[in-house]
Protein backbone atom coordinates (compact mmCIF):
# COMPACT_ATOMS: atom_id res chain seq x y z
CA UNK A 1 0.00 0.00 0.00
CA UNK A 2 1.18 3.60 -0.77
CA UNK A 3 0.60 5.96 1.74
CA UNK A 4 -0.51 9.71 0.31
CA UNK A 5 1.81 12.45 0.76
CA UNK A 6 0.22 15.50 2.24
CA UNK A 7 1.87 18.83 1.00
CA UNK A 8 2.59 20.29 4.17
CA UNK A 9 0.98 23.75 4.59
CA UNK A 10 2.96 26.59 4.95
CA UNK A 11 2.76 28.71 8.20
CA UNK A 12 2.32 32.17 7.48
CA UNK A 13 2.92 34.28 10.39
CA UNK A 14 5.59 36.50 11.96
CA UNK A 15 7.37 36.13 14.56
CA UNK A 16 6.83 40.19 16.40
CA UNK A 17 8.42 39.11 19.53
CA UNK A 18 11.78 40.34 19.05
CA UNK A 19 10.55 43.73 17.48
CA UNK A 20 8.45 44.13 20.37
CA UNK A 21 11.57 43.70 22.58
CA UNK A 22 13.35 46.49 20.22
CA UNK A 23 10.36 48.88 20.86
CA UNK A 24 10.41 48.43 25.02
CA UNK A 25 14.34 49.13 24.51
CA UNK A 26 14.42 51.81 22.67
CA UNK A 27 11.15 53.51 24.81
CA UNK A 28 13.52 52.90 27.96
CA UNK A 29 16.10 54.74 26.21
CA UNK A 30 13.79 57.97 25.17
CA UNK A 31 12.80 57.46 29.05
CA UNK A 32 16.21 58.02 30.20
CA UNK A 33 17.05 60.87 28.02
CA UNK A 34 14.13 63.02 27.45
CA UNK A 35 14.72 64.77 30.91
CA UNK A 36 18.46 65.39 29.64
CA UNK A 37 17.07 66.95 26.81
CA UNK A 38 16.51 70.42 28.85
CA UNK A 39 18.89 73.11 28.13
CA UNK A 40 20.95 74.88 30.35
CA UNK A 41 20.78 74.87 34.44
CA UNK A 42 16.82 74.98 35.84
CA UNK A 43 16.60 78.63 37.35
CA UNK A 44 13.09 80.37 38.36
CA UNK A 45 12.80 82.68 35.74
CA UNK A 46 10.82 85.75 36.16
CA UNK A 47 7.67 86.70 34.41
CA UNK A 48 6.67 88.62 31.59
CA UNK A 49 4.59 89.24 28.93
CA UNK A 50 6.69 89.71 25.57
CA UNK A 51 6.72 87.83 22.51
CA UNK A 52 8.48 84.82 21.89
CA UNK A 53 11.31 85.04 19.77
CA UNK A 54 11.27 83.68 16.03
CA UNK A 55 13.23 80.12 15.60
CA UNK A 56 16.91 80.74 13.94
CA UNK A 57 19.04 78.12 12.39
CA UNK A 58 21.45 78.63 15.10
CA UNK A 59 21.08 77.74 19.00
CA UNK A 60 21.32 81.24 20.80
CA UNK A 61 24.65 81.31 23.17
CA UNK A 62 22.85 81.13 26.54
CA UNK A 63 24.34 82.08 30.15
CA UNK A 64 22.33 80.98 33.16
CA UNK A 65 22.30 82.47 36.42
CA UNK A 66 21.66 80.36 39.46
CA UNK A 67 19.91 81.72 42.73
CA UNK A 68 23.65 81.78 44.00
CA UNK A 69 24.91 83.75 41.21
CA UNK A 70 26.94 81.00 39.65
CA UNK A 71 27.06 81.24 35.74
CA UNK A 72 26.87 78.60 33.47
CA UNK A 73 27.25 78.50 29.29
CA UNK A 74 25.26 76.49 27.15
CA UNK A 75 28.19 75.74 24.77
CA UNK A 76 30.74 74.99 27.03
CA UNK A 77 32.14 71.59 27.10
CA UNK A 78 30.41 70.83 30.54
CA UNK A 79 27.10 72.77 30.55
CA UNK A 80 25.86 71.77 33.70
CA UNK A 81 29.34 73.26 35.73
CA UNK A 82 29.89 76.53 36.52
CA UNK A 83 31.77 78.63 34.52
CA UNK A 84 34.07 82.04 35.73
CA UNK A 85 33.74 85.05 34.29
CA UNK A 86 37.42 84.95 32.49
CA UNK A 87 36.33 81.81 31.00
CA UNK A 88 33.13 82.59 29.91
CA UNK A 89 34.32 85.81 27.96
CA UNK A 90 37.54 83.83 26.16
CA UNK A 91 34.92 81.51 25.10
CA UNK A 92 31.79 83.87 24.11
CA UNK A 93 34.61 85.73 22.20
CA UNK A 94 35.50 82.93 20.34
CA UNK A 95 32.20 81.58 19.48
CA UNK A 96 31.31 85.32 18.08
CA UNK A 97 33.66 85.70 15.96
CA UNK A 98 33.03 82.83 14.04
CA UNK A 99 29.54 83.75 14.15
CA UNK A 100 28.93 87.64 14.64
CA UNK A 101 25.43 87.15 14.02
CA UNK A 102 24.37 84.79 16.96
CA UNK A 103 22.20 85.68 19.24
CA UNK A 104 23.45 86.17 23.34
CA UNK A 105 20.55 85.51 26.05
CA UNK A 106 20.92 85.72 29.22
CA UNK A 107 18.67 83.35 31.47
CA UNK A 108 18.80 84.51 35.41
CA UNK A 109 16.86 83.19 38.63
CA UNK A 110 14.58 85.33 39.65
CA UNK A 111 15.76 85.75 43.25
CA UNK A 112 19.32 86.33 41.89
CA UNK A 113 21.13 89.26 42.85
CA UNK A 114 20.60 92.10 40.06
CA UNK A 115 24.38 92.94 40.23
CA UNK A 116 24.92 89.16 39.26
CA UNK A 117 23.01 89.51 35.80
CA UNK A 118 24.01 92.87 35.04
CA UNK A 119 27.73 91.47 35.59
CA UNK A 120 27.45 89.36 33.12
CA UNK A 121 25.51 91.24 30.75
CA UNK A 122 28.93 93.57 31.00
CA UNK A 123 31.05 90.30 30.23
CA UNK A 124 29.21 89.47 27.28
CA UNK A 125 29.67 93.17 26.10
CA UNK A 126 33.24 92.28 26.59
CA UNK A 127 33.18 89.26 24.46
CA UNK A 128 32.16 91.19 21.43
CA UNK A 129 28.04 90.53 21.49
CA UNK A 130 26.52 93.51 20.03
CA UNK A 131 22.97 93.21 21.77
CA UNK A 132 21.67 90.47 24.45
CA UNK A 133 18.34 89.63 24.83
CA UNK A 134 16.87 88.81 28.67
CA UNK A 135 14.94 85.21 28.69
CA UNK A 136 11.58 85.19 31.08
CA UNK A 137 8.56 82.76 31.39
CA UNK A 138 5.18 83.99 29.74
CA UNK A 139 2.72 85.50 32.72
CA UNK A 140 -0.32 83.38 31.43
CA UNK A 141 2.32 80.26 31.22
CA UNK A 142 3.49 81.08 34.98
CA UNK A 143 -0.38 81.43 36.43
CA UNK A 144 -1.24 78.06 35.04
CA UNK A 145 1.56 76.32 36.38
CA UNK A 146 0.92 78.30 40.04
CA UNK A 147 -3.06 77.30 40.10
CA UNK A 148 -2.17 73.77 38.91
CA UNK A 149 0.74 73.54 41.49
CA UNK A 150 -1.75 75.29 44.43
CA UNK A 151 -5.03 72.88 43.41
CA UNK A 152 -2.45 70.02 43.60
CA UNK A 153 -1.21 70.86 46.96
CA UNK A 154 -4.78 71.47 48.40
CA UNK A 155 -5.71 68.38 47.43
CA UNK A 156 -2.79 65.83 48.40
Amino acid sequence: MLKKRHAKKLVAEINVVPYIDVMLVLLVIFIVTAPLLQQGVAVDLPQASAKALPPSEKEPIVISVDSAGNYYLNIADKPHATIDKKDLTLRVMAELEREPKRKVLVKADSSVNYGKVIAAMVVLQQAGAATVGLVTQDDAASKTARKSQGSSQTHG
